[in-house]
Order: C-alpha cells, then sequence, then structure tokens
C-alpha cells in the first residue's frame, strides 16, 4: 500500500542492497528522495552508479519516476580523516585483533543518519530509509536493528521530530533480496541492479559476471555472487 502522504529519504549509496530499498520505498510512499555521501571509499566508482541508477528508474519506471524528487550528495569525508581502513585505503581486507573485519568505517552508519536525519527535518520527510542488515553482513555494529532502533530514539529526541528509521533488508539474506527485488520490480529491475549498481569493495567494473560487476572474490562480492546463486537455485 502506498503511503501517498509519507515521505521517504533513502540513503542510496549505488549498490544493490540501497537500490532494492529505493524501489520498495517507490511503491510505499508518496515522495522519495535520495542520499548518497562521498566518505572518500576506495570503491567511489559507486557514486557514478547512483546516478546512472537513478535516471533509469525515471526512465524506465515511469509511475516511479513521478515520485522520485531531489537527489542530495553529502561530504562525509570527515570518516578517512580519522583513521585507516580498508573501505578508504589500500588496506588488506581481513579480519582485525578487534574481531571486526578490517572494512568496518567506525562511526560510518551514525554518521550517516545523523546528517540524513537533520536533512530531513529541512526536507519536511518523514522516513528514513538504509539498506543495513543482520543476516548477509559482514559483523559491523551500526548495521544492527538495536543499534538502529538506538539511533532512531536519539533522532526523534534531538530533533524533536516523529522520523522513523526503516530497513527493509535486516532480516533478509542477499538471496532474499534479489528475490525481494524481482517481487517488487520485476526482471527490468533485476536486471537494471544487476548492470547499474555497484558493490564490489574494490571498485573493480572491468569484470562482468553473471550477477553484476566486481573483481569476483572481496567478501562483498561473495556474497553477491552466492546471493545470486541461491535465489536462482530456487527460482
Amino acid at each position: 500500500m502506498t503511503h501517498s502522504n509519507t515521505s521517504a529519504l533513502v540513503l542510496f549509496s549505488g549498490g544493490q542492497d540501497s537500490a532494492t530499498c529505493l524501489a520498495v520505498a517507490l511503491t510505499r510512499y508518496g515522495r522519495v528522495e535520495t542520499l548518497g555521501f562521498d566518505y572518500g571509499q576506495r570503491h567511489r566508482v559507486e557514486l557514478d552508479c547512483r546516478q546512472r541508477f537513478i535516471d533509469s528508474i525515471r526512465t524506465q519506471f515511469p509511475e516511479w519516476g513521478e515520485r522520485l524528487g531531489a537527489d542530495h550528495m553529502l561530504d562525509a569525508s570527515v570518516l578517512k580523516s580519522l583513521g585507516e581502513s580498508a573501505m578508504t585505503d589500500d588496506v588488506a581486507i581481513e579480519m582485525t585483533e578487534a574481531g571486526l573485519p578490517s572494512t568496518f568505517v567506525p562511526g560510518r552508519n551514525l554518521l550517516f543518519f545523523t546528517l540524513a536525519g537533520a536533512l530531513a527535518y529541512r526536507r519536511g520527510i518523514d522516513v528514513l530509509v538504509g539498506g543495513m542488515c543482520e543476516t548477509d553482513y559482514s559483523g559491523y555494529p551500526d548495521c544492527r536493528a538495536a543499534t538502529l532502533a538506538a539511533q532512531e530514539q536519539t533522532l526523534q529526541l534531538g530533533l524533536d521530530s516523529m522520523v522513523r528509521i526503516e530497513t527493509p533488508l535486516m532480516y533478509v539474506d542477499k538471496a532474499g533480496t534479489w528475490a525481494l527485488a524481482a517481487e517488487t520490480g520485476g526482471q527490468a529491475l533485476v536486471d537494471l541492479i544487476t548492470e547499474e549498481t555497484h558493490t564490489c569493495y574494490l571498485g573493480d567494473r572491468t569484470q562482468r559476471h553473471e550477477w553484476g560487476y566486481g573483481c569476483g572474490t572481496c567478501p562483498a562480492c561473495e556474497l553477491r555472487s552466492n546471493g545470486w546463486h541461491r535465489w536462482k537455485a530456487d527460482a
């Protein structure tokens, strides 16, 4: 059911998960805007993908395009200046002594939702939508449902606003994410996500697989590939 009087701001990175969330939001809300962040990520090619994806949504899904409003981009490069990670620097992707992968960027999602909340307040937007997930994830503590529930409460108190955080993929694995895309927008959306989103941590757009572009070996590519094959096997 579409909530025609409710607006949403989708944290859209240009990756598979947030692209799927954007499509879901466009079926649910009367007005949808998008927000991206440049934080000095190694895979900044995703920032190019996100614009192509948005443009394609407008042309290939005109009924969604009518609801798709402004796109915003914010500078979050302060995250890179706080210290190295495999997401922002030429650092090996491995487990650290802290028990977290070196791709973990401390405070990233907390900062993203703080900035998104401030923008939503200015824009009169009711709901923040993110692609965070506890099912197929790398152990990032800022992707957990409990973390985001606390963040939602903090935003409501700090902004004196009933802004909500929604995470449609929180308990959905990657196979389920592909299935949700197919359910939401059919083969056309699956094809668009395959071709015009980017997940590979290394930013590799030179290798094309049946599930999309990427190095094929980093944890993000493995998740995306395994999810694709599980979805295809169950389809």
